[in-house]
């Protein structure tokens, strides 16, 4: 391990979250055991205390210890006194490890409105058949909820049963972007992302896109799923855009939601020499099975046709790796800010085996997992951690494999496509809106800059691109 040299010849320590704390200091371990594939793990206890925690505001662990030390003895009060996790939040899962590892016990409840964890909630809305949140909240919580437990509640009831988001009272709890089944963008403005299974895509689907990013002026760009984005609709525009999406026969991609994502794959055998699996086929199985699965953190799949690994199938939270004999299944990663790589759950699994296996670890996932958790922080923090998973993936250990298997069933046999739903819905298409009581009328705040190479939002009281200091004064 090395430092970079400045002119003067002076280390440089960057301090940034992770393992980077330590560069320019002493190993916790064997230097062998830590670039190992199972080296030792080096927890947040081996951080000095100017390792960065919180990149967005600079933050370092030795502040937010202070903090703690001085009475802080949750993440809301560590975020009011050191300002960490109030920006991206995806240092928060480390400050309740950091609350942990300073002897603070934490509570387990949702929010303020209910004393159960989302997991508790999740077997109290299973086992009681509630259907609403007002329901909920009436026999279980107090007051009328708010920010947390309302989207939280959303999501738990989502993935119990095949009601569309949008149903009823559901829809006053989705939070930012389910609202519209569309990503909110910085300027006001929806991005529109159709699903393109395996990232397989023909050209007639292809000049549909075409053509509808053409009529309505939207910026295009292939993303890192597979997929294809389109940049730039204003609220009122999306139903128009995806009934031409859908009459291209498209569906709605749920890069919207908290749910499964994409299942990205490379060519497999079908068309790479070193091909050992057809992954495209799988991916395209896969992605069709656990579409518009809801969950507590978003879910992306990978699906590699040999140990290359050209689908980077284990930076995903599941990913599945072709071998002679079949398929090597891992869980648990993630790109973002605190990159994790997928362990090996079970090897040499035949199709059959391996569905059915996704099947169980995504059903206790989203069982078990805390509000906003993604698969990697779940199986680090869950009691026995991957070892308890595999138990319960493979050996059946807790004797709910049937349970889980039959969830997802019903999951796969209830699905319809949400925007297919809208459109068909004059109730549901009446919010589609800039306002309420002008309807033709859209957004005049909703503007771009086109005048450079290429189009970009434009946050109104901020100057555009290419604009001189004098014109935006």
């Amino acid at each position: 391990m090395h430092t970079t040299q400045n002119p003067s010849s002076q280390p440089i320590h960057r301090q940034t979250r992770g393992n980077y704390g330590l560069v320019g200091r002493p190993l916790p371990a064997d230097p062998a055991s830590l670039i190992a594939p199972a080296g030792a793990e080096v927890g947040l206890g081996a951080l000095p205390d100017e390792a960065q925690i919180c990149s967005c505001n600079g933050v370092s662990k030795g502040t937010i210890c202070i903090a703690i030390a001085d009475g802080a003895s949750d993440v809301s009060a560590i975020k009011g006194a050191t300002a960490a996790g109030t920006s991206c939040g995806s240092c928060v899962p480390m400050l309740k490890r950091l609350l942990t590892a300073q002897g603070v016990e934490l509570s387990k409840a949702l929010c303020e409105h209910f004393t159960q964890s989302r997991a508790e909630l999740f077997q109290i809305v299973q086992a009681a058949g509630i259907r609403t949140f007002s329901g909920l909240i009436a026999q279980h919580g107090t007051g009328t909820g708010c920010d947390i437990c309302k989207p939280a509640v959303a999501s738990i009831l989502a993935s119990t049963s095949s009601d569309h988001i949008l149903d009823g009272e559901s829809a006053a709890l989705q939070d930012t972007n389910d609202p519209f089944l569309a990503n909110l963008q910085r300027n006001g403005s929806y991005s529109v992302v159709p699903r393109l299974p395996g990232g397989e895509i023909t050209p007639q689907k292809l000049i549909a896109i075409a053509e509808v990013a053409r009529d309505f002026g939207l910026y295009t760009k292939i993303t890192g799923g597979q997929r294809i984005d389109m940049f730039g609709a204003r609220v009122e525009q999306l139903p128009a855009i995806w009934r031409r999406l859908i009459d291209a026969g498209m569906e709605s991609g749920h890069a919207y939601g908290k749910a499964v994502r994409t299942v990205k794959s490379c060519v497999g055998s079908t068309w790479c020499r070193y091909g050992m699996q057809d992954s495209v086929g799988m991916a395209v199985q896969l992605e069709l099975r656990y579409r518009g699965l809801r969950s507590p953190r978003k879910i992306k799949l990978g699906v590699s046709g040999c140990q290359r690994e050209c689908a980077e199938a284990r930076s995903k939270d599941v990913g599945v790796i072709a071998t002679e004999k079949g398929w090597n299944l891992y869980v648990g990663g993630n790109g973002g800010a605190t990159p994790k790589h997928a362990q090996l759950l079970a090897g040499d699994l035949d199709s059959e085996t391996l569905v059915r296996y996704i099947d169980r670890y995504l059903m206790f996932y989203i069982r078990t997992a805390d509000r906003l958790q993604r698969t990697a922080v779940c199986q680090e923090t869950i009691e026995g951690g991957l070892d308890h998973i595999r138990a319960v993936v493979c050996q059946d250990s807790l004797g709910i494999a049937a349970e889980l298997e039959a969830a997802m069933a019903r999951h796969v046999a209830g699905y319809s496509d949400e925007w297919a739903d809208v459109l068909a819905d004059e109730a549901k298409l009446s919010r589609f809106v800039s306002f309420v009581n002008a309807l033709d009328q859209p957004d005049p705040t909703v503007v771009f800059d086109e005048g450079g190479p290429r189009k970009v939002p434009v946050l109104l009281g901020t100057p555009r691109i290419g604009d001189t200091a004098e014109s935006a004064s």
